[in-house]
């Protein structure tokens, strides 16, 4: 048979199987309407294993595996569909109505704003790129700036999530899922890291280097070419620079921003001493309620799945049937369990686009856990 032959009759097969597939979904609607009456579960594992094995076997050795996903993902719509039918209300789904009841225009300018560290730390110049006419308060370390929303001290706070070198603050999301924050607004800023001392010191002088740790990370190769100097972690790059401003040891530096030799009265010893040039982080600003400005085009979640093959597998391949650019996916281990693991999601999507709340509600349902933190903007400072 000629190519344009094997199309036509490819072309013939498929609307056979489309056909087929729609008069499946109709049945699958009058299952939900059967167990709704009999109050019966939704899942029933030993008729899916029953239907599994007898396609792997009728399919053949060749295509048993192909015919598997297939009969798997018809299974796993058709459980999507009738828990859709029959819990037609989703958490996720009365926080998207609520946000696009109360959408805002524009992003606001002014507000009281938490922020992690002291005068002269980079969440400080985050805020002040996001709240122009903002009240920025300082506070000691992430959790402060959580307390501090969720108490409604603060409107706002502004927190760092990911370097583009150093990775994710998993801190800050763990604090994101137990305090329920939610997202409004994200920024990312060009770091630059600058050793500071007293004036007149030098490098050779120098036997202890204060910072925060994420710093630290993002100079650990001008650090690992220095000898015999001890490196100690601090709540933030400002914090560092004040203590070495305030202590009487010409021995101690900080890695810090450059704007804070003029705060702190110190020296730039070193320059631009980042392992990589394009060094960049996001910072997040969050709010104790869910809300939503307008144009906000990025999404994130963090779900955990069931220990199984092909968990992870049917979770994506349903944001990817939505054609939703994910832009994030990252693993991290559930503290206390054995092998288990949380994903962190970014999704270019708006929860005013077709078909999102029912995705955002389908992984509610079918992930074992589901957080949404918000859809918002990501802008550049």
């Amino acid at each position: 048979m000629e190519l344009k032959d094997i199309r036509k009759e490819i072309d013939s097969v498929d609307d056979q199987i489309l056909a087929l597939f729609l008069r499946r979904m109709d049945l699958v609607h009058a299952v939900s309407e059967a167990k709704k009456h009999e109050n019966t579960p939704i899942f029933d594992p030993g008729r899916e294993r029953a239907i599994l094995e007898k396609v792997h076997h009728a399919a053949g050795k060749e295509y048993a595996t192909p015919a598997h996903q297939l009969f798997q993902t018809m299974m796993e719509l058709s459980r999507a569909q009738q828990t859709a039918k029959l819990h037609p209300v989703s958490a996720s789904g009365t926080i998207l109505e609520q946000m696009i009841a109360a959408e805002q225009a524009v992003f606001p300018a002014m507000g009281r704003v938490a922020c992690s560290g002291i005068e002269g730390s980079h969440a400080q110049a985050a805020a002040e790129h996001l709240f122009p006419r903002g009240d920025l308060v300082h506070m000691e370390g992430f959790p402060a700036v959580f307390r501090a929303v969720k108490a409604g001290l603060c409107q706002y706070g502004v927190v760092p999530i990911e370097n583009s070198n150093s990775g994710s603050v998993r801190a800050v999301y763990d604090l994101l899922r137990k305090e329920k924050a939610y997202v409004v607004r994200s920024i990312r800023l060009a770091v630059h890291q600058v050793l500071l001392a007293k004036p007149g010191v030098s490098l050779s002088q120098i036997h202890t280097i204060y910072s925060h740790e994420q710093a630290i990370n993002q100079c650990s190769t001008f650090l690992a070419g220095l000898s015999g100097v001890d490196v100690i972690p601090c709540t933030s790059t400002a914090h560092a620079a004040k203590r070495v401003s305030e202590s009487k040891d010409a021995g101690v530096a900080a890695i810090a921003s450059e704007a804070c030799v003029k705060l702190y009265g110190l020296a730039l010893v070193q320059d631009g001493i980042q392992n990589h040039d394009n060094n960049g982080t996001r910072f997040l600003c969050i709010t104790k309620d869910p809300m939503v400005f307008a144009g906000a085009n990025r999404i994130s979640l963090i779900v955990s799945c069931a220990n199984r093959p092909g968990a992870l597998y049917e979770m994506i391949a349903k944001i990817s049937a939505m054609g939703v650019n994910m832009c994030k996916l990252e693993s991290a281990p559930v503290s206390g369990s054995n092998f288990a693991y949380r994903f962190y999601l970014d999704l270019e999507a708006s929860i005013h686009q077709e078909g999102i709340p029912a995705l955002l509600a389908d992984l509610e349902r079918s992930c074992e856990s589901f957080a949404f933190l918000g859809n918002y903007t990501e802008c550049a400072g």
